[in-house]
């Protein structure tokens, strides 16, 4: 998928799952601003996708 903004989410969930302590809460912040940024300029197919990434985001903010 070449969509720059779906890339970049993808990225930011991948830190936001690698990071720890205060880097944490950043990290879940850019990568829910990514998210939002990508969910809006995407396809059906990276949307889907999309929806996993948040899920697992929710995962790491414990809900």
């Amino acid at each position: 998928m070449g969509n720059r903004l779906f890339q970049e989410a993808k990225k930011a969930v991948e830190l936001a799952h690698n990071s720890s302590g205060n880097d944490r809460q950043g990290a879940v912040n850019r990568a829910e601003n990514a998210l939002s940024s990508a969910f809006a300029n995407s396809t059906l197919a990276e949307k889907q996708q999309l929806h996993q990434y948040q899920d697992e985001l929710d995962h790491i903010k414990g809900h």
